[in-house]
């Protein structure tokens, strides 16, 4: 088999999912809001010498259906139930980025027996104020789209090259430009249910082995981490250094040693 596209029909959305297609154990990948599939490329490129790898386009991403009327974390967690159930596979590493890792964290609360180890880059229990919803939904909202080319969305975005670019590489090209593959009052919507509480009962029900990867300077706030490592000592914490948000794409070697020594050793 050649790598590509697998697409699950749920009641109310239809969910894409990247399979490189072989004939290995299998690791999911969630990406974080905002986010699509492809953007874990040199992730995907790693594993795949040992693991059939497979990164799911969440709803309201990319080709995943852009507008879903649900968007509660029970929505996203469900999703990745039934990609699993369309490969016919149990139990599963999942790795998730921000909003991906809070929804892999909680289908490892509530279906354990889908996940035999965890991995959350820049994840944490949910819980900001509204005012942090309010900023993200004002930011997403303030994309100038369509964008007349790359190097003008490059200009807008200002952040480091390399996390611009995979950025820009999620961008939908249209006629009159180019577009985020995201409607923003959608994802508005779906972050302000990881805001609504902290999750911290599910948090303590997961039993799977746990790496969390935060970046030097990222957004995860360090009481959050003192309480999941007061409620579950068990787990591995590493921070990876001169990094933010997006630790993945930052510092791709670093970020590649830590995921690849965790299913590793966990296995």
């Amino acid at each position: 088999m050649t790598a590509g596209w697998g697409r699950v029909e749920r009641p109310d959305a239809e969910i894409w999912y990247y399979d490189t297609a072989e004939d290995k154990p299998i690791v999911v990948l969630l990406h974080g809001l905002a986010g699509y599939a492809r953007e874990w490329g040199a992730t995907i490129e790693a594993l795949r010498e040992e693991w059939c790898v497979i990164s799911v386009e969440q709803r309201g991403h990319g080709s995943s259906t852009r507008r879903p009327a649900d968007v509660s974390r029970r929505a996203y967690v469900d999703d990745v139930r039934a990609v699993l159930d369309d490969l016919g596979v149990d139990q599963v590493p999942v790795v998730g980025q921000s909003m991906g890792a809070h929804t892999a964290m909680l289908l490892a609360a509530w279906a354990p027996d889908r996940v035999d180890r965890l991995v959350m880059v820049e994840g944490g229990l949910g819980g900001d104020s509204p005012t942090m919803t309010r900023t993200i939904a004002d930011w997403l909202a303030s994309w100038p789209a369509p964008f007349a080319d790359r190097e003008e969305f490059l200009a807008f975005f200002g952040t480091g090259r390399m996390v611009a670019e995979t950025w820009a590489d999620g961008l939908e090209e249209r006629a009159d430009g180019l577009w985020p593959q995201w409607d923003a009052a959608t994802l508005a919507r779906a972050v302000g249910h990881v805001h609504e509480r902290e999750f911290l009962e599910e948090w303590s029900r997961v039993s799977a082995p746990t790496l969390l990867v935060r970046g030097e300077h990222g957004s995860v706030p360090d009481r959050q981490v003192e309480s999941m490592c007061a409620l579950r000592p068990d787990i591995e914490v590493a921070t990876v250094a001169g990094t933010g948000h997006d630790v993945h794409l930052e510092a791709p070697e670093a970020w590649l040693r830590l995921l690849t020594r965790f299913l590793t050793h966990a296995r």
